[in-house]
């Protein structure tokens, strides 16, 4: 099966990108240890714009990004922080290595 690579943009109320952030940090940590296929994940911080956090983050394949998706590190982040996410955008990739490997 193909890898997902996901490439995220969370948009943030600007007063509360510190708070989302520690959360979304927390949850990274919980995903990578917890959720075995979670392969990467990293947090991006736009240093031009408060209101928003970027992601990148690597699946073994589609079913794993589901099971992330419905996780409970995923529950949980929304109900820490959920209610200061203005918006939320995934844009799925394949990994230019999948084509060539």
């Amino acid at each position: 099966m193909a890898k997902l690579a996901v490439i995220g943009t969370i948009e943030v109320q600007p007063s509360a990108r510190e708070e989302v952030l520690r959360a979304v940090l927390a949850h990274r940590d919980r995903c990578l240890k917890n959720e075995p296929g979670t392969l990467q994940f990293e947090v991006l911080v736009p240093s031009e714009d408060a209101a928003k956090l970027m992601l990148y983050e690597l699946y073994a394949d589609k079913a794993s990004f589901t099971a992330h998706m419905h996780g409970t590190s995923m529950a949980k982040v929304r109900e820490e922080v959920g209610a200061k996410v203005v918006g939320l955008t995934g844009i799925p990739c394949t990994p230019g290595t999948e084509f060539f490997g």
